[in-house]
Order: C-alpha cells, then structure tokens, then sequence
C-alpha cells in the first residue's frame, strides 16, 4: 500500500513542498529512501524505526521504499522524520489518508518520540500557505514562529503519539493563530545610547545624517577614540523594522536557526564579524549554502572593525550586495539569491600603529608603510561608502564634561521625520531611502541653484572625485536637507556633504 504526506524542505531562505510516499511491500525488511536525501535524511530511518517502537507502534518488517518529490531537489534535515514515520504508519492504514491531503508537517524525531525543532519554520509555513494548505504540524518550540504565516492553523506537537492521535480524531490540539496587533517594534530597550558618548560630536552628527539616509559610513581614528562604541549604537537610532521588513529579517533568521525562541525579528539586526572571517561564513555556505553575515544584516547594520584587516577576496565579496542589496551564490546544483539590504559601517585606524597626524602621540609608522595600510582597501569598497568620518582621540574634557549628551531619542526622532519625506517622496518608486537612489532619481530630486553647482564643481576638481563621489555628494546632501526639513539643497547641505568626502585625497 502507498501513503502520501507532504512536508517542506529549504533552498536558501525559501521553501518548497516535497511529496513523501511509503510504499510498503513484500520481500526482505529493507529501508530505501530515494529523492537525493542527504546523509541525515538517509539516517533518519534509524530514528524513525526507533521512535515508532518506543511509541507502542508496529514497525513493519516489510521492504519500505521513501520517495522524497520532487527528485532533482536535494533534500536536507531531520525535518522528513515526522512525515515519514506518519507516511509508514498511514500505509500500514493506521491513520487516516484522507486527513493528510490538506495538511503538512515537519518534525525531527528523538528515539522516545519527542519532535525536536527544526530550521526555517517560518518559511515553510509561508510557503504552505501559499501552496492552499489549511493545516500545518510543527513542533512545539516552533509553533509561534510558524504561526506567523496568518491565515494557516499551526498544530503545536510535543510527541509523534499525539500526531498520530490528533490525525485519527482522538485528540484535540488548540491551534495556533498569530495576531499582528500583538507584533511589538522594540528599540526602545537598548542598553546603548548615544548619550553615553562624550564628544565626538561630529561623529554623532555624520551617523545621524547616515542613519536619516540609509548612507554607508567609513569610520577613521585612532585606537580608543570611540569608533566600535558609536557603531553600536547605530541601531538605537534607526527607524522601526515594518512588519514586511520584520518577516523579511525573519525568514533570514529562521533557516539560519537564530530565532531563539521568538515568533519574529522585532529589531534590526547589528552583525560585527570578525576580519578572520572565511569567505562562507560572510556570504554563506554549505553544499546548499546557508546565510552568511552579509544576510543576517539584512535590513540592519553590517560592522567591519580594523577594515584593512579583511582579506582583499573578502572586501570583494561585498561589492554585489553593496550595489543590488541581494547576493547570488552559484553551485553546480543549484543558483541561490540572498536578501542583503544593509547598512555598511566600517572602522579602521589610520596607520598601522594607529596614530598618524595624532597630536598627542607620535606615528612609528613610515610613509610607505601608511600607504600600503590604505591601499588594502581597494577603491571601489572605499567609494561605497557615502561618508568618511574622521574621530579624534578624546579629549580628557570631554570625559570629565558634566554636559548632558543628545540621547538616542532625541536623534532618531529627527532621523524617523527624515525617513518619513524620504519614504513620501519615493512612494512611486518602490525607494525608502535616499541612499538606494538611481542616477535618475539624484537628477530629479538633488537639483542646485547655480550657487550650489560652482560649488560641487569646485570641491570636485579640487579632492579629485570620481563620479560615483559626485552622486554619494548629492545623496547625503539630500539627506542633510531632510533633516532640516527643506525641500530644497541649500549651500551649507551641499558644504556638509562635501566635508565628510574631505579624507577622498588622503585616503585615495
């Protein structure tokens, strides 16, 4: 007799439904799964043997062949166990087959007959819906992540006993069903605020403009001089994740496992690998490759400390997502597309020792030496970033000053009016953002008086920028206007633009 069940695998941070069908028949007890399973789908019909005996239930001796469709996809995980146990139990006539045609389930089973959690719940569960299924099995630890489908009955199982139950009539199991309303944004939780900063108040002020305008930062000083402590509190000042960009985030975290028990993502990601990161672990990897760090930022804040310290192939690696906010990884299985819509803030000193052009200590370092440090960074990496702001050393005042500091509040409601002209703005445009602006759009919406123009003509000759410059000029410029709430660029925008693209010379 044959059995169908359906459950759900992954590729990449989407889902696909895959047809699990028992057939049982006679010959020598033999287990054959086929459907390119990987070696922890093969291995799972030790654990479902086991869990089916230690259930109470039969297992039969019988040759049982597992076809996993569609077959061209390969399938990973320990999710199949649940399907498959109900598929040998369904064609054995031990659960009804009729109740299995509107209804998925994924599950991994532990040898007592627990179902344990799996990866990418969340997508799975959007997928089912999409697909017209009514009804979705998901482990316990899973069900609220699941349930944010919407309009999906997420059926919470502790045990493979009570799935059997449930689908015979015999047990009833409350489903779960998820409120919107109930979706809390939260920022406002931060330990970090900018308030326990103590000067850098140009710094401030170039993340603020940075954060209003979605604009990539380069961070340059000497060490000690705050740059990781102001990174971190990025976020505190950004606007609320949307619940599209939520579930977005979400679907990311749910297939890397870093949900950790919440039904969704409520804040915007701050990833800060390490520069000894391997080229997987930034991009993603794996034989069906998994996200890497630059889509764990997506929608967030991606932090590169000691940015010369990054491998040359490694700052190559972000060009892609930089200029098209997603990353395609290609294997010869298969062509994968990865969400990375961040915001880039790096860090780095401005010599090898740390202390060239400091006033208080003296730079060890040689000329060339300090050339060669800058160079490691290639230009078109450089380039993306929209603003170059240099950090002082502290000053021993600032530290003692008993002068309030502008708190995180304060800056990011200027930064949220800002976002909001900015989302007005390009409502046409599918934009929410005055960085992610096409040469069409910085023609249209950064037009100059005549005064403005003699004066990006002159900063441009001068620093000697190119003209991927001249736009990132005009883009935070737009910016810097946003804030003040002008429609129009007026000269002291345009002059603020162009001071935080005074490093291009030295740097270049």
């Amino acid at each position: 007799m044959i059995s169908k069940v359906f459950t759900l695998s992954l590729l990449g941070v989407e889902a696909f439904l895959v047809e699990v069908e028992v057939d049982l028949s006679s010959g020598l007890p033999y287990f054959a799964t086929v459907g390119l399973p990987d070696n922890i789908v093969r291995e799972s019909k030790d654990r479902v043997k086991t869990a089916l005996q230690n259930g109470g239930y039969h297992f039969p001796a019988e040759r049982i062949t597992v076809n996993l469709a569609p077959a061209h996809l390969k399938k990973e995980g320990a999710g199949f166990d649940l399907p498959i146990a109900v598929g040998i139990l369904a064609a054995m006539g031990m659960v009804d087959a009729g109740r299995l045609e509107k209804t998925v389930m994924v599950g991994e089973l532990s040898l007592d007959g627990r179902v344990k959690p799996v990866s990418g719940c969340l997508p799975m569960a959007i997928q089912a819906r999409q697909a017209g299924y009514t009804e979705f099995l998901a482990p316990e630890a899973n069900a609220s992540e699941a349930a944010v489908a919407g309009e999906l009955s997420v059926v919470p199982i502790r045990l493979l006993s009570d799935v059997v139950e449930y689908l015979r009539g015999n047990l009833v199991i409350p489903s779960l069903r998820h409120d919107p309303e109930s979706f809390a944004m939260g920022h406002g939780l931060d330990d970090l605020d900018f308030d326990e900063v103590k000067g850098q108040e140009h710094a401030k002020r170039g993340l603020e403009v940075a954060a209003a305008g979605g604009h990539n930062v380069l961070m340059i000083g000497p060490p000690g001089s705050g740059k990781t402590m102001l990174a971190q509190r990025i976020p505190s000042i950004l606007p609320d994740l949307s619940f599209e960009e939520a579930l977005e985030t979400s679907k990311v975290y749910s297939v890397a496992g870093l949900l950790d028990g919440r039904p969704l993502m409520n804040r915007r990601p701050f990833r800060s690998p390490h520069h000894t990161i391997s080229d997987a672990g930034l991009i993603g990897g794996g034989h069906i490759p998994r996200p890497g760090e630059v889509t764990l930022a997506h929608n967030g804040v991606l932090f590169l400390d000691e940015f010369p310290e990054f491998r040359r192939n490694i700052l190559d690696l972000l060009r892609q997502p930089l200029e098209d906010g997603r990353l395609t990884i290609a294997r010869a299985a298969v062509s994968l597309t990865y969400p990375s819509r961040f915001m880039l803030v790096a860090a780095m000193n401005p010599c090898p020792c740390g202390y060239f052009g400091s006033p208080d200590r003296a730079c060890t370092c040689a000329a060339h030496q300090v050339q060669r440090y800058r160079g490691l960074i290639p230009v078109p990496n450089l380039e993306h970033n929209d603003l170059l702001l240099e950090n002082p050393a502290f000053r021993y005042e600032d530290l003692r000053s008993t002068q309030p500091s502008e708190s995180s509040s304060a800056l990011r409601r200027r930064v949220i009016e800002a976002r909001e002209r900015q989302i007005e703005r390009y409502s046409k445009d599918g934009l929410y953002s005055n960085a992610l602006m096409k040469p069409r759009h910085v023609k249209k919406h950064c037009q100059l008086d005549q005064a403005g123009e003699n004066l990006l003509a002159g900063a441009v000759r001068q620093l000697g920028l190119s003209a991927r410059a001249y736009h990132r000029i005009l883009k935070v410029a737009r910016t810097a206007a946003d804030l003040e709430g002008s429609e129009s660029i007026a000269s002291h925008h345009l002059l603020e633009a162009i001071q935080y693209r005074s490093l291009d010379r030295s740097m270049f």
